[in-house]
């Protein structure tokens, strides 16, 4: 079933939300696997996860299971985990470290560039193309230190989808990359599993509405967003500034660890957040930044993987960064909680037209629009 037409209006101060079974039917969130996430670039997983040749691990995308390896020059790449024999799941656990790649059946072999080099009695048939045959390319890129991952057979353009999204945002892509990500490194990672449709965690996301309410460590850092306006509405984010006693963003306002050495003045106590469909979050402030990847799993549950990113210096010297975790790690499981509440409501039929949308909430309905475009409603 496609997404409902959106309706006119409900008034001068209120839009329309999607229709209550948008959350809920299985048969649209299988739409939404094959055009939105099978078809767009995902982000899989950081790039220093994958070190040294060999490194191999398994990741989801829409409703495949890709493998991402480094081949012996280092290269990344990228294939369906599927044997080109008899399908059997080449990799069957989520991350090692090989030389080749072997399907566990029948011992079909795969160099780490996907090419079959050996499988029983296979120079007795010498008609089998050994590149024909090969595991099946996924295409991959590497920004901000993360692997990219498209399914499409004819990917969109990086530069314009994801690159173009951000600039648009922004105003310029130099305005992510004075964060220096790519040269950042994991402090801390957890991981959620969301009772919840992914576009409730991407709504929540994008508006603060609801900080007062819920978030009150989060507005005693950033006083403004109990104004309820969040920092991605209008067309341009704007930086968020920290209160004026905070010293940095953490649980207690207390001062954070070393500043990001290439941030730009006016990037200095203020936070910035910006969304990159159709599932990636990113959250930056002065010394550090924290990067958000979905992974939807069904119609009613969506994995969260969070990293808080700091400069190699403080993770390699075992700095206390608990207060910096701490502070995003509640608003997350604020946000989640209220993710969680709100989806067994989808299903009600006093919500199966919607809800509303205030205006601090209109841009909102541009990812509606968005969603709605693409799966060809």
């Amino acid at each position: 079933m496609i997404i409902d037409q959106l309706e006119a209006p409900l008034s001068g101060s209120l839009m329309p939300t999607l229709p209550g079974h948008s959350y809920t039917d299985p048969d649209l969130f299988a739409l939404e696997q094959e055009k939105i996430f099978e078809q767009m670039w995902n982000c899989v997983l950081r790039a220093d996860e994958l070190t040294a040749p060999g490194d191999w691990r398994v990741v989801t995308v829409g409703r495949e299971r890709i493998i991402v390896t480094r081949n012996r020059r280092r290269q990344l790449r990228a294939y369906y985990n599927v044997c080109r024999h008899r399908g059997m799941r080449v990799c069957t656990e989520d991350a090692g470290n090989a030389r080749t790649l072997q399907c566990g059946y029948h011992a079909w072999t795969y160099d780490l560039d996907g090419t079959l080099i050996a499988a029983p009695n296979l120079t007795k048939m010498p008609d089998v193309d050994r590149e024909s045959y090969g595991l099946r390319k996924v295409a991959v890129r590497e920004w901000l230190g993360y692997v990219w991952l498209c399914l499409a057979e004819d990917p969109p353009s990086f530069e314009e989808t994801v690159l173009g999204e951000v600039s648009d945002r922004m105003g310029t892509t130099h305005s992510i990359d004075s964060y220096g990500i790519d040269g950042l490194k994991v402090g801390k990672r957890i991981s959620y599993d969301v009772q919840a449709n992914w576009k409730l965690i991407i709504e929540n996301f994008m508006e603060c509405y609801h900080c007062a309410t819920i978030h009150p460590e989060l507005t005693e850092v950033i006083p403004e967003f109990a104004e309820g306006w969040a920092s991605q509405a209008g067309e341009k984010i704007h930086g968020a500034a920290f209160g004026e006693e905070v010293r940095g963003f953490t649980v207690d306002g207390s001062a954070g660890v070393s500043t990001l050495p290439t941030i730009a003045p006016d990037q200095d106590r203020k936070y910035y957040a910006i969304t990159v469909r159709p599932q990636v979050f990113i959250n930056m402030v002065p010394d550090h930044v924290i990067w958000h990847r979905m992974t939807p799993v069904s119609e009613s549950r969506t994995l969260v993987e969070c990293d808080w990113l700091f400069l190699p210096e403080v993770v390699d010297a075992g700095t206390d960064v608990s207060r910096s975790v701490e502070l995003f790690h509640r608003v997350n499981e604020q946000d989640f909680d209220a993710c969680e509440k709100t989806q067994p409501a989808m299903s009600s039929r006093s919500y199966a037209g919607g809800g509303a949308l205030v205006p601090s909430e209109h841009h909102i309905a541009g990812f509606h629009a968005w969603v709605q475009e693409v799966l060809g409603g």
